[in-house]
């Protein structure tokens, strides 16, 4: 396995000066001691959309759109378990915005021990930082990285050290951008930007026109874009991939899509994450409909993911994450 396609699904910037995972063991963690009571069960759902995990020491943390205004956190050891934070990890109080908080995403740069939150807030994309992956998250200017609307920001981080960022614009509908991110993570270089993804094939345009939720890695020389389609109110919400020769594109859609539809009864399928467990398992965690006749809540779900011969497939041990009052 390439060290980029480690970039690309542990989101743990490898940066020149940053590394993959670690930290100080047990530092900005919460307590996982045992207690003799049985662990409570308090939902048989985890009610995020846009779900995105972040593996740091030893735990994952999982982030997603719920509350409106900022994001809750929950963590866990096993993936199945997870416990929910008791302050958001990021408040309205300390960003750009007073609701519509969407789609967060963590990034830890080692160089500086620093957590990076990217996320949209109001249509438009934002930055915070904190020291521990629970927050607080503050931005440092309340203000967002761009003044044009925008939505469902992505990082990768290259191998030669450079960033890029992904994210959504209204421009023929929702459509994936990409420009290259300027040093220091809070500001893009205008002179990349650069259209990556629209709606345009059959199964995109069931409810026309969206193409949203993006995320990069990068495998054997070749990148990998996963991304969704259709508007996420559809039943047909799906995931599919499309690849490049460079960060910047031109992308190729694979004739195989959707990667993910409708799946093991769940339907609205979509808008996750790649990232690798603490097995070096490739998994991808994602959001679908509360139910066959109800949207909302949205819950989080997790599934096998590989790539082989340049295909990515996903399927096979689907998790669905329990909501405990403390870790087993």
């Amino acid at each position: 396995m390439d060290k980029s396609w480690m970039i690309g699904l542990c989101a743990l910037a490898l940066m020149a000066g940053t590394g993959c995972a670690g930290g100080e063991s047990g530092k900005e963690t919460p307590a996982t001691v045992e207690e003799k009571e049985p662990v409570k069960l308090l939902s048989d759902r985890l009610p995020l959309a846009d779900p995105y995990i972040l593996t740091y020491d030893s735990l994952y943390y999982i982030y997603g759109t719920n509350v409106g205004n900022g994001f809750d956190v929950y963590y866990s050891k096993d993936l199945e378990h997870w416990v929910r934070a008791s302050a958001l990890s990021l408040s309205h109080a300390d960003s750009y915005g007073e609701q519509m908080f969407w789609a967060p995403e963590v990034y830890y740069v080692a160089s500086e021990k620093k957590f990076y939150m990217f996320y949209s807030a109001e249509e438009h994309i934002c930055v915070a930082t904190a020291d521990s992956p629970l927050g607080p998250f503050k931005q440092e200017v309340r203000e967002p990285i761009r003044t044009e609307k925008g939505i469902d920001t992505s990082v990768f981080f290259d191998d030669d050290g450079k960033a890029y960022l992904y994210f959504v614009r209204f421009t023929d509908g929702n459509v994936i951008w990409c420009a290259e991110l300027e040093k220091g993570l809070r500001s893009i270089r205008e002179n990349t930007l650069t259209q990556c993804l629209k709606a345009e094939e059959p199964w995109e345009l069931i409810l026309p026109k969206v193409t949203e939720g993006p995320s990069v890695f990068k495998r054997d020389g070749v990148y990998y874009m996963l991304y969704s389609a259709n508007g996420y109110t559809s039943q047909d919400y799906a995931v599919g991939v499309a690849t490049a020769e460079s960060p910047l594109g031109p992308w190729k859609k694979y004739e195989g899509n959707p990667v993910l539809h409708k799946y093991a009864g769940l339907v609205g399928v979509g808008h996750g994450a790649p990232f690798i467990d603490r097995e070096g398992k490739m998994r991808y965690v994602f959001h679908a409909h509360k139910s066959e006749s109800e949207i909302h809540p949205r819950d989080a779900y997790i599934v096998d993911m590989s790539v082989k011969d340049g295909i990515v497939s996903m399927g096979g041990n689907l998790v669905r994450p329990l909501v405990v009052d403390r870790l087993p």
